[in-house]
């Protein structure tokens, strides 16, 4: 049987399925569980990364050995913990993030699960805040999850700090399969533009190799560019 002659499947299948292998490969976790609930009760949206995606980007950190680690757009730090884990002593991840009150709930979930000292917070706009990073000493890893109409930008800008060799991570790519509807949409992504636009940019960039992996689970389906610099 031909992949498309295989049963459509829907949000029901993907969620069971990522539930049933996170039963197995990610232990439970009170201190990732306390940070999404300080979260949810200060209000944030539940946007964040899903504990599969988060267990992906950990893993990844550790098998680049990544010691520098930049991520725009961190909401209550559920990534961002995550990504602080795989640092080794003396380690660091800067966080770039809009909203102060986003920032805050950060900072303290991080605090809280004793990586305080790996991380740094900057609030501000992250275009701006990017440009005023310097270029050495270089990061390993950049993780982009924020304003998607901006993130061609922000992965410029994410080039110009990142190592050769180093990764560029950007979500929320896929959206529905909607960033590459063109006819009439079954929901309306108004983030799909800045998707096409980088995707355009980096066609004939001779500076990074990129794809592109489709994901589905207990998010919906998106999915995520990966960018290696040159």
């Amino acid at each position: 049987m031909s992949y498309s002659q295989r049963p459509a499947t829907e949000y029901a299948d993907w969620d069971r399925t990522d539930n049933w292998f996170k039963s197995f490969l990610i232990p439970a976790d009170p201190v990732l569980d306390a940070g999404v609930a300080n979260a949810v009760k200060n209000g944030l949206p539940d946007i964040a990364v899903s504990a599969s995606q988060g267990k992906f980007l950990y893993l990844l950190a550790k098998t680049i050995g990544a010691k520098r680690i930049v991520e725009v757009g961190t909401l209550g730090g559920y990534s961002t913990t995550w990504l602080a884990r795989a640092l080794p002593d003396g380690g660091e991840l800067i966080g770039l993030e809009l909203n102060v009150k986003h920032a805050k709930v950060s900072e303290e979930n991080l605090v809280n699960a004793g990586l305080g000292s790996k991380v740094k917070f900057i609030v501000g706009p992250a275009q701006a805040s990017l440009k005023e990073i310097p270029t050495s000493p270089k990061f390993d890893l950049a993780f982009i999850d924020a304003d998607w109409q901006l993130i061609p930008e922000y992965f410029q800008e994410a080039k110009r700090i990142v190592r050769s060799g180093g990764v560029i991570i950007v979500d929320n790519v896929v959206q529905n399969g909607e960033v590459s509807n063109f006819g009439k949409k079954k929901m309306e992504w108004a983030e799909s533009e800045g998707v096409r636009r980088l995707v355009k940019a980096i066609q004939n960039d001779e500076e990074v190799e990129a794809t592109v992996i489709g994901t589905v689970g207990n998010k919906g389906y998106d999915g995520f560019l990966y960018a290696i610099r040159k």
